[in-house]
């Protein structure tokens, strides 16, 4: 397993893809196959071949009686063609049925090379881990090859590779290459629904809402179910529309095929939960979530947050460490050493603030594109003109608010003001797309304005921004609290006569 890979290059197009497959023989394949699954031809052919079409419904739907237990059914079938469905109906799956189902693809495939769809399904369920694990180093330049393979071996039409490179490419936060993917695939298969998952996740992380939207109004034509639920759950939630999304996912969780499905969805109410200001109801959703599926991280992370607003740091901070021990994730990292430096404990901080950076730099060598956050570090905990040049990278990349809040704060703290009050509307402001509800933002725009000696609009941003959640974040919250004491209250006007 190589340890480093250059990020992806320019999207290719199937068509390349077709010329690049009538120039290469079976030699070519074969080494492909050694990439991925090392050391084929030296094992015996143990086909354990799980198929490639049905399972979808998971062992029949399962009816939930008015006393709370589920009706007796089918019995569940395999790991392996669980994780399979899974990841074809672009849905969550359980980590050891991924494992079950990679290892079965693999041996598969040593003694059928020439099987494009199963190279592409190897390829998703790489992509499916590594984000699960988060080894992007190990997992994705492993999906790259599976999936480019998959188009050498079937480039005409292999709508599976093409959607299965936009999911990987959303991974690696390239949302231009995940776009084009996107879009290949569907002009490959046109209603092939599972395609407008990556393309609404790429065109959001573009800035382009309009274009998300209507992806999702496509989707919704197509299909129903679960998955899709969920993913209208996050453009409403980008719309501002929070008990849409929350309905949307309470909706997702119920229907979920599987305990790691529904797990993934109540994780995502209990982050719109906590955006609400809510932590209590966050921390149910999240306990849900880990009480199905122990290997969910987030909402182990999502405990430590909850927790943390909720005063009870000692199991907050508990919480957090073992998110960070099996999904050590960047931003988990920031949360936690933001704590710490909550707590005074600036020592611990730094520790985290490190592990932090060393994470991106690992992560660059699967092709993630670690700006966003570490630009967030620098600007808060280190130096700001880094923040500022690194975001800048970013936001020339991928347009969307997220960056544009982020730039717009690293400027602030850059002393940049005049500037950074342009990137923070951008944020905050519907007319470009910032229909978000979002407390940070809110904040953020309000110093920004306090600085530019602008006590009218900050004032009312500060207020917005506590109002939304009173807990968004140990560092901030006294900040705000202690800047709007200094504004004060607004001067008394006479009433016109």
């Amino acid at each position: 397993m190589e340890n480093q890979v250059s990020a992806p290059q320019n999207r290719e197009q199937p068509k390349a893809h077709e010329e690049q497959h009538e120039h290469q023989g079976r030699e070519g394949r074969e080494g492909a196959v050694d990439a991925v699954v090392p050391g084929w031809r030296r094992r015996p052919a143990r086909v354990v071949l799980a198929a490639l079409t049905g399972c979808a419904v998971l062992g029949g739907a399962l009816l939930l009686w008015p006393g709370g237990e589920r009706a007796a059914g089918p019995p569940a079938p395999a790991a392996g063609a669980q994780a399979q469905a899974a990841v074809l109906a672009g849905a969550p799956a359980a980590l050891p049925d991924l494992d079950v189902l990679i290892g079965e693809r693999e041996t598969y495939l040593r003694t059928h090379p020439r099987d494009a769809r199963s190279w592409a399904l190897l390829g998703a369920a790489y992509v499916e881990r590594g984000r699960r694990t988060a080894d992007a180093a190990g997992a994705f330049p492993k999906a790259e090859r599976a999936l480019r393979t998959s188009l050498s071996v079937r480039g005409r039409g292999n709508a599976e590779a093409l959607e299965g490179l936009a999911v990987l490419a959303n991974a690696r936060e390239d949302f231009r290459a995940a776009r084009g993917y996107a879009e290949d695939a569907l002009r490959a298969q046109p209603k092939r629904w599972t395609a407008y998952g990556p393309l609404i996740d790429a065109c959001t992380g573009l800035g382009d809402y309009k274009a998300a939207g209507r992806a999702l109004d496509r989707l919704t034509a197509l299909h129903s179910g679960p998955a899709v639920r969920a993913r209208a759950a996050g453009v409403y939630r980008d719309r501002g529309w929070r008990e849409d999304a929350a309905a949307a996912l309470a909706d997702a969780a119920a229907a979920a095929q599987g305990p790691a499905e529904r797990a993934a969805y109540l994780e995502r109410a209990g982050q719109l939960a906590f955006e609400r200001g809510e932590p209590e109801a966050a921390l149910r959703h999240f306990r849900e979530a880990v009480r199905l599926d122990p290997d969910q991280r987030a909402a182990q992370a999502g405990q430590g947050r909850a927790l943390a607003a909720l005063g009870r740091t000692s199991e907050a901070l508990s919480a957090y460490r073992v998110a960070l021990e099996r999904q050590p994730l960047p931003q988990y990292a920031l949360e936690l050493g933001e704590l710490y430096e909550s707590l005074g404990l600036t020592q611990a901080a730094r520790v985290q603030y490190e592990l932090l950076r060393e994470r991106v730099r690992r992560d660059a060598a699967g092709g993630v594109d670690g700006s966003l956050v570490l630009g967030r570090l620098e600007a808060g905990h280190g130096d700001p003109a880094d923040a500022v040049r690194l975001l800048r990278g970013a936001w020339e990349r991928r347009p969307g608010i997220e960056v544009a809040d982020a730039l717009g704060w690293a400027l602030h703290r850059a002393g940049q003001d005049a500037e950074a009050l342009r990137y923070a509307v951008i944020a905050t402001d519907q007319e470009h797309g910032g229909t978000v509800r979002s407390a940070p933002y809110a904040y953020h725009r309000g110093m920004i304005e306090k600085a530019l000696n602008k006590q009218g609009p900050a004032r009312r941003r500060l207020q917005e921004a506590l109002r939304i959640n009173p807990y968004f974040s140990p560092l901030a919250v006294p900040e705000a609290r202690a800047a709007l004491a200094a504004l004060g209250e607004p001067p008394e006007v006479a009433l016109p006569r």
